[in-house]
C-alpha cells in the first residue's frame, strides 16, 4: 500500500485509510508512539497505559536516594511546617 504524505498547516501527515485503521484496531485522537530505527524504518506502536504495578516492578528497592532527596530529608523547617 503507498501513503501519500500531505501537508496539514504546519506538520506533515501520513493519512492512513479507515481499513487499515480497524485492522489495527486504531482511532482518530488514540496516543501513539513514534520512532526510527537505524536503517530508515518506522515505527508506530499503541502508547502503554503502565498500572501502579508495572513502575514498581521496574524499581530498585536497595537503589540509593536521589541526592535531592538526601537534601530534602535533611532539611530542617524554614516556614510554619508542622511535623
Amino acid at each position: 500500500m503507498d501513503v501519500v504524505l500531505r501537508k496539514y498547516g504546519n506538520s506533515t501527515v501520513a493519512v492512513l485509510p479507515p481499513l487499515v485503521l480497524k485492522d489495527l484496531g486504531l482511532a482518530a485522537g488514540q496516543a501513539m508512539s513514534l520512532h526510527t530505527t537505524g536503517d530508515g524504518k518506522i515505527v508506530l506502536a499503541r502508547k502503554r497505559k503502565y498500572t501502579l504495578d508495572d513502575l514498581l516492578a521496574q524499581c530498585n528497592p536497595e537503589a540509593a536516594p536521589p541526592a535531592d532527596m538526601v537534601l530534602w530529608n535533611t532539611a530542617k523547617p524554614v516556614g510554619q511546617e508542622v511535623w
